[in-house]
């Protein structure tokens, strides 16, 4: 679906576009043409193909989607590949956008995610000298603000993560944290796959040989890149210290059930005691002596008694009860 077609001359606005008008602007090497795209179609795909002369192959992975972050180069262009994350009722959301780079468009296409990008062309328009500088600053721009979003994301499991560590040592709520540090973990696995490529492929566009399209505005990916390596340096942070509480969350696991067996195992020692006693006295030999005692049957009970009373208080001063 169409979102906007826009041509552009000297970083001003000249016109709104239909596709067919696309490459009478683009043979004009002074204009710049952004379109923008949201679940394109293969046949939207395929126009866009034959109007800006893109590559088969982006073209492919465009349609396919779900692939790794990336940025390649194909001839004179480049197409970029990046995760769009969203946080929706506490799971993260994954989309995507492609964008197509050439020397004087840039096509995008957001594919899965209701995340819009129209503030990135209306940051542009407002400032005329920073969209004069061409497709380069555009997609930097376009990155900068999905990367924008990844903070408030990480930010949220962080959070989420510091309410597990608070009580992580209450009685009874290892299980619980179990299930959510793996959730939180999951998350964080989501958000390592879509910083670590991006991150990998923003830092050839800061230093070596850069594509021509991207020269200009190399300084601009440089600030990328350090958004992107802050995030995921935190996110190393993180999964560390979700590994680090769930082995904790185990172990609380493993002394809560040492605990319930030393009280099973006290209470079926104090039990025996008194089964064995019982045993005894209820074996039937003729000559037992304590049966024909006038106190028999109480000394029996006081004895049992006295008995298991004597093994309660020594377990409960272990601990084992």
């Amino acid at each position: 679906m169409l979102i906007n077609c826009v041509a552009y001359r000297a970083g001003r606005k000249l016109a709104d576009l239909d596709i067919s008008q696309i490459s009478d602007y683009l043979i004009d090497p002074a204009c710049f043409v952004w379109v923008a795209l949201r679940d394109a179609t293969p046949d939207e795909l395929e126009e866009m193909r034959q109007e800006f002369d893109l590559h088969p192959l982006a073209i492919e992975d465009a349609h396919h989607g779900h692939q790794r972050p990336k940025i390649e180069e194909y001839g004179d262009g480049l197409f970029a590949l990046i995760q769009l994350l969203a946080l929706e009722e506490g799971e993260i959301v994954v989309g995507e956008v492609d964008i197509f780079v050439g020397h004087n468009f840039i096509l995008s296409v957001r594919n899965r995610s209701d995340q819009a990008l129209l503030g990135v062309r209306e940051r542009c328009e407002r400032e005329p000298e920073v969209l004069q500088q061409g497709s380069g600053f555009v997609l930097y721009a376009l990155i900068d603000d999905v990367v924008d979003h990844y903070f408030p994301i990480v930010d949220a499991i962080e959070s989420q993560l510091e309410d597990v560590e608070e009580r992580i040592f209450d009685k009874g709520a290892a299980r619980s944290n179990i299930g959510r540090l793996y959730q939180l973990k999951r998350r964080l696995t989501l958000v390592k796959h879509a910083v670590a490529p991006l991150m990998e492929a923003v830092g050839k566009l800061t230093s070596g040989r850069v594509p021509p399209v991207c020269a200009n505005s190399r300084e601009y990916f440089r600030d990328v890149y350090d958004h992107l390596t802050r995030i995921n340096a935190q996110l190393d942070t993180l999964r560390d210290t979700v590994g680090t509480a769930i082995q904790v969350s185990l172990s609380s696991v493993a002394i809560e059930q040492n605990d319930v067996a030393k009280r099973l195992a006290a209470w079926a020692g104090i039990f025996a005691v008194a089964t064995a006693f019982a045993g005894i006295w209820g074996m039937n030999f003729k000559n037992m002596p304590e049966l024909q005692w006038d106190y028999g049957y109480p000394i029996a009970l006081t004895t049992i008694v006295g008995a298991c009373g004597l093994l309660f208080w020594r377990f409960r001063r272990t601990g084992w009860l």
